[in-house]
């Protein structure tokens, strides 16, 4: 069985699969919007995975990595159901079981900066730009101030998303919305694989582990922070021993 045999084809987006890698790649028409079938299939592989895949990568075609999302509601009520189906992307990629890596060769905005920046490794060529351009449309981006001020701060979030102002690659891994730049595409595709081998070497049920303890400390002060990890160092030193019944 394909991997395309496991998860079907849905316009504007293609997978790959190299052993324990999945690739998703970004393909549609004006720089790449995320279509609502697109965010419906990407929520769907981060959510329940084909067996044996460890590391998801991000990627697209063409000049840019994506510009957001369509906008398709035809009317008020039709808006309730589009939003929560965007939700549904940002919140399988903060509780997918699988590392998550976005491969950023060019420019991203509004929704598509989201698909790098909650990846769990983010890496761009130094030439993209990143925005979040809705204050041009007359909209508050209320999804995106949803996660922005926890990676950015509340200061830079507001600036970010007030001016609409594109940020340098630079910039990006400065507030934390990337992890690192690269000069050229050849260089960008040379970090990737770099940071793919790194997380292969790691143990899937530790990083899910890792993952699963950074969500659920984010919105403890830091005694309860503490006593949370106490308990998790203990089952997890259990589950590495192989002591029977944990």
């Amino acid at each position: 069985m394909t991997v395309t045999d496991e998860i079907g084809t849905v316009p504007g987006l293609t997978f790959d699969r190299d052993g324990a890698v999945l690739t998703v790649r970004l393909g549609s028409p004006g720089g790449n919007l995320m279509t609502m079938d697109m965010c419906d299939t990407l929520a769907g592989v981060l959510t329940a995975p084909p067996a044996g895949v460890h590391v998801l990568v991000i990627a697209a075609e063409g000049d840019t990595f994506c510009m957001g999302r369509e906008r398709t509601a035809a009317s008020p009520d039709d808006l309730p159901t589009e939003v929560r189906r965007l939700i549904a992307v940002n919140e399988a990629l903060a509780a997918t079981p699988l590392v998550t890596v976005a491969r950023v060769h060019g420019d991203a905005a509004g929704f598509g900066v989201g698909l790098a920046a909650l990846c769990d490794v983010a890496v761009a060529t130094r030439a993209a730009r990143f925005s979040f351009p809705e204050v041009r449309i007359n909209l508050a981006p209320a999804l995106v101030l949803a996660w922005l001020p926890h990676m950015v701060g509340q200061r830079a979030a507001f600036w970010l998303t007030a001016s609409g102002l594109p940020v340098s690659g630079d910039e990006a891994v400065r507030l934390g919305l990337l992890n690192e730049v690269a000069e050229d595409v050849d260089a960008l595709d040379a970090a990737v694989a770099e940071k793919v081998s790194a997380l292969l070497a790691g143990e899937p049920r530790v990083h899910k582990e890792i993952k699963s303890m950074l969500r659920s400390v984010d919105a403890l002060s830091v005694p309860q922070a503490y006593e949370l990890a106490a308990d998790r160092l203990v089952l997890g030193s259990l589950k590495r021993l192989h002591i029977p019944g944990h």
